[in-house]
């Protein structure tokens, strides 16, 4: 209940302003009854009954036509209650008014779009910001309400464009977020089997937007291992450490089976004894147990791996430490790295590059901890 009165507390304010104003200029009739109804509706508010004070600010808005701004304040709390219809009546009936200036008709119009948005009509929302694009105040808002629409509906290219655009005003560094729109378009590619020229060019366009891409990096090295080019798939691979550490686990099977493609185990053994003075994570300490028990034996896997527990309490390591050392048969969790939005707090079991919950990328990544990584 008390969200929607601190919602309502700005249409109070705004109106209490307005009747302010026309009081100064003399008093009326009309202004009397916007006194009344202020005072009336901030009784409501007072009274936790926000649905009654939210008729009588609708009726203060009927009585003044002036009040754009309190026009476009309700319009805001009726989208923010998830009561769209009502917000788009408001809007439509404020953008009808012959009266509105050129400023004033872009906001509202803005605002349309948005209620457009919420309700789920892309392609009226779509062209709404496109018309508010047109006044200069309002092109940037216009502009990332357009790379929302193409984003739900999965318009890559021109969401790559409007991206562009926007940070061309400036203040803006979108580059990380082109960078995963070309990505998508280089998945569709490859999973509808298309040219691999066009998805590598993808992939290198997503490069250009941000050098730092693990996402692109990934795209690289499963092409070149696709083909058979393993150590350029290695390279590749190899760049993502460089780039975000986080993402080392990603890796770690992906250089495996170049490795040994290669007849290279030892390399490989060698790069994960690198990556374990640099990487924290328990996945590169249980693949060199894994190797280790292959080469070495059980018992000294299992001295090598009680000695990092101690420094690193993990429980995939302790479970894998117990499979080594117990002569019964030991069903080994699962070692798959769990996930975590580091925005919003949402887990998985799959890497997600858009994450479902907060719709923000790239920030989810391997769980890191004693039951993580």
């Amino acid at each position: 209940m008390w969200y929607v009165l601190w919602l309502l507390l700005p249409v109070a304010a705004l109106s209490g302003w307005w009747i302010g104003k026309k009081q100064a200029l003399g008093t009326s009739s009309s202004n009397k009854a916007l006194s009344r109804g202020y005072f009336q509706g901030l009784n409501f508010l007072l009274n936790e009954q926000p649905d009654r004070a939210i008729d009588v600010f609708i009726r203060l808005v009927e009585l003044d036509e002036d009040t754009i701004e309190t026009h476009l304040a309700l319009g805001y709390l009726f989208r923010r209650r998830g009561e769209v219809d009502r917000a788009i009546r408001i809007h439509q009936n404020l953008i009808a008014r012959p009266s509105l200036d050129g400023d004033q008709r872009s906001n509202a119009i803005l605002e349309l779009g948005r209620d457009y948005l919420a309700a789920g009509l892309f392609d009226r929302a779509e062209s709404l910001f496109k018309q508010a694009m047109g006044a200069p105040a309002f092109r940037a808002d216009a502009l990332r309400h357009l790379l929302d629409v193409y984003q739900q509906e999965k318009e890559w290219e021109s969401a790559i464009t409007t991206a562009r655009r926007l940070q061309g005003l400036g203040g803006e560094r979108l580059g990380p977020l082109v960078a995963q729109f070309a990505c998508e378009l280089a998945e569709l590619k490859m999973a509808a089997n298309g040219e691999m020229g066009e998805v590598r060019q993808l992939i290198k366009r997503a490069f250009g937007f941000d050098s730092q891409s693990v996402r692109a990096s990934l795209l690289l090295g499963d092409i070149e291992q696709q083909e058979g080019r393993w150590r350029a798939a290695i390279k590749a691979y190899q760049r993502v450490e460089s780039q975000d550490v986080d993402f080392v686990p990603e890796v770690l099977g992906r250089l495996e089976t170049c490795y040994q493609a290669l007849g290279q185990t030892e390399q490989y053994k060698q790069e994960l004894y690198k990556l374990l003075n640099r990487y924290t994570g328990v996945s590169v300490i249980l693949k060199v147990t894994d190797l280790i028990a292959a080469d070495e034996g059980k018992e000294t896997a299992a001295a090598f791996l009680a000695k990092q527990v101690g420094h690193r309490p993990s429980v995939r390591a302790l479970n894998r430490l117990l499979s080594l050392t117990s002569d019964k048969s030991v069903t080994l969790e699962d070692d798959r790295v769990c996930y975590r939005c580091r925005e919003c707090g949402f887990e998985a079991r799959q890497l997600h590059w858009l994450c479902p919950s907060c719709r923000s990328w790239a920030t989810i990544k391997p769980l890191r901890g004693v039951q993580g990584e």
